[in-house]
C-alpha cells in the first residue's frame, strides 16, 4: 500500500523539484522495512519510533489520558503540610532543611516536582497553590545546585487517596520528587 502511495507522488514531487531547479529525493524501495521501537529520551520518557535507517518518525508516547508514559522514580514525597501552613506557599524552616538535604543527598541525575492538592478548595484555586508549592520546592532545589528539569502542578487532580476523610486529604496535600537517573 505504501509503495503505491510513493510512486505517484514521489512523480509529483520531482515534477515539481524539477520545476524550481532543486534536487529530487529518491522514493524508498519497497523491498526497504520500517522498523517500529521505543525512544526513550534522557528525561526518561518514551516515543514510537518508526526508522528505515535513512528517515524516520517519532512521536511522544502517552497513556489514554494524554500523559507521557516515562519511567522515572518517584523518589520523594513530601506531605505539604510538613513544609507550608496552611494555604501559604513559603517552606517553613525545618521543610527547608529537610529538603536541602533530601536533594543533597539523593543520587539523581535531575529531579522533576511536582504539586498536589486535596480538593477543599475551586479546582482553579488548588492549581494555583499547587503551583506555588512546587516552584517553591524548585527553588531550594536550585539553591543547592540540584538540576530542576520540569516543575509541574496538578492540584487535586491526580489523588493518592479519598478526599473524603481527614487522613486521605492530607495524603493528597503533597510535593512529589521524582528523580531522573
Amino acid at each position: 500500500m505504501i509503495g503505491k502511495l510513493v510512486k505517484p507522488l514521489a512523480g509529483a514531487a520531482a515534477a515539481l523539484a524539477l520545476l524550481a531547479g532543486a534536487a529530487v529525493a529518491q522514493p524508498v524501495a519497497s523491498s526497504e522495512r520500517y522498523i517500529p521501537t521505543i525512544w526513550i529520551d534522557p528525561d526518561g520518557c518514551e516515543h514510537w519510533v518508526m526508522d528505515d535507517g535513512a528517515e524516520g518518525y517519532m512521536d511522544a508516547r502517552q497513556t489514554r489520558d494524554g500523559r507521557p508514559v516515562c519511567h522515572r522514580d518517584v523518589c520523594g514525597v513530601f506531605p505539604t503540610d510538613q513544609l507550608f501552613a496552611t494555604d501559604r506557599a513559603g517552606i517553613s524552616g525545618e521543610g527547608r532543611r529537610r529538603l536541602e538535604n533530601f536533594f543533597k543527598t539523593a543520587q539523581a541525575r535531575s529531579f522533576i516536582i511536582t504539586g498536589h492538592t486535596d480538593s477543599r478548595a475551586s479546582d482553579e484555586y488548588n492549581m494555583r497553590l499547587s503551583k506555588r508549592r512546587a516552584e517553591a520546592v524548585a527553588r531550594v532545589a536550585n539553591g543547592v545546585g540540584a538540576p530542576v528539569l520540569a516543575v509541574n502542578w496538578y492540584g487535586e487532580r491526580y489523588p493518592r487517596a479519598t478526599n473524603s476523610t481527614a487522613a486521605g486529604m492530607a495524603q493528597n496535600r503533597r510535593v512529589e520528587i521524582i528523580c531522573v537517573k
